[in-house]
């Protein structure tokens, strides 16, 4: 078996993820593809992770490519996360994870609707949901475009409260209008459009997927064509990668991801003991590429794209990741994570190191974090979920 060491690996990253100067991309799509999809959980990071990749980029280019040319769609994909897509591979996420997430989640919500009382048995919560779920897409298609708000005017029983939690302290009864619109989104059928507030806004438009993209979300593929397609891409990318990285990445079963492996005809090499695999005719070295240094936002794909993440990591990940797996702004030399950034309220970007990197590319580290100053030119990023080091390079 073949042996691919770490520094093979971190030297993938720099070409591969668009991060050397030499081999960024020349568009947000190229970037978004050159890791498959981009995190869009919180806003900034698609922004964000689109600027660390495309040269002299800024937030008006991104939108065009979102809400314009719609070379770039923003949907729900793998492990229940909200991704920004290229539209082209649209409908493979949709046939090999967000189908199946719907399925699940239907299941779910009826259960939820009967322990609210809303329309008694199963049954008759299936078809109170369905019979919601055409309202509100009518509504939208007849709209064009509308805010949850507005679709819960044109069907009230959006506003029928949930019962969370009954007797916790943390009981909740929130309007099951968020969780219609999930639905129809999962199943493809509407889509999120432009925000309602700054770019940095996680409210949005909703759309019809046809209005919106011609042919909606739906494609012609399998569920197990398009698994196949999503792992080709996925060790493309990332790879190589363990069975259990991909499993995790894509939110499949494990047979899923076994089935997967098999049909791309991956090749196991040693990723130092552990068994990783590789597409064919991909296991000769990397060519290299010269010393790259990249200020990363939370939840950018590169960081997010393993689950077993020492070989990049090293010992920070307390202070990097907060308690369920998500990694704030980090800064990368060579394919490891070196530090961390964030933002006091005056808006520069402050940085700190967690280990010694050489007196060059120290230098290059305060360029990057002078030019990320002024890209943000005074917008201060607040990720979603606040990490151990962020949270302290943002006091002040």
């Amino acid at each position: 078996m073949l042996r691919i060491g770490i520094e093979e690996r971190r030297l993938r990253l720099g070409r591969r993820h668009r991060l050397a100067t030499s081999c960024q991309a020349a568009d947000p799509v190229q970037a978004a593809a050159s890791v498959v999809v981009l995190h869009a959980t919180d806003p900034a990071t698609v922004h964000l992770s689109v600027a660390a990749r495309v040269p002299g980029s800024d937030v008006a280019l991104t939108e065009r490519a979102l809400y314009d040319d719609r070379t770039l769609i923003r949907m729900l994909g793998m492990r229940r996360t909200v991704f920004v897509v290229p539209t082209s591979f649209a409908p493979v996420v949709q046939a090999a994870a967000s189908d199946d997430i719907a399925v699940k989640q239907r299941k779910l919500l009826v259960k939820h609707l009967v322990e609210a009382g809303i329309a008694g048995e199963a049954e008759a919560a299936g078809q109170w949901l369905r019979a919601v779920e055409e309202s509100t897409a009518t509504a939208l298609s007849l709209r064009g475009s509308a805010t949850a708000q507005e679709l819960a005017q044109d069907e009230p029983r959006l506003r029928s409260r949930l019962a969370m939690a009954p007797g916790k302290s943390y009981a909740a009864q929130p309007y099951v209008t968020s969780r219609v619109l999930f639905q129809l989104a999962a199943e493809g059928r509407i889509v999120r459009g432009r925000p309602l507030g700054t770019w940095l806004s996680s409210q949005h438009q909703w759309s019809p997927a046809e209005d919106w993209l011609a042919g909606g979300l739906a494609g012609d593929l399998s569920a197990d064509e398009a698994r196949t397609t999503l792992a080709r891409s996925y060790l493309e990318s990332f790879g190589p990668a363990t069975l259990a990285d991909l499993q995790w990445w894509t939110g499949w079963t494990l047979g899923q991801s076994r089935k997967a492996l098999v049909a791309v005809e991956a090749v196991e090499v040693d990723l130092d003991g552990v068994t990783g695999y590789v597409l064919p005719g991909d296991e000769a070295p990397e060519i290299a590429v010269e010393p790259w240094v990249a200020f990363l936002p939370a939840l950018d794909p590169t960081p997010m794209g393993w689950k077993d993440r020492t070989w990049y990591l090293g010992e920070h990940k307390t202070r990097l990741f907060d308690t369920t797996g998500n990694i704030g702004p980090s800064i990368w030399a060579n394919g490891r994570i070196v530090g961390a950034w964030g933002q006091p309220e005056s808006g520069e970007v402050r940085y700190q190191l967690l280990e010694d990197v050489g007196t060059e590319t120290t230098t290059a580290i305060e360029s990057h974090a002078a030019r990320w100053t002024t890209w943000l030119s005074g917008v201060r990023i607040t990720p979603r979920f606040r990490t151990p080091l962020e949270r302290i390079l943002s006091q002040g």
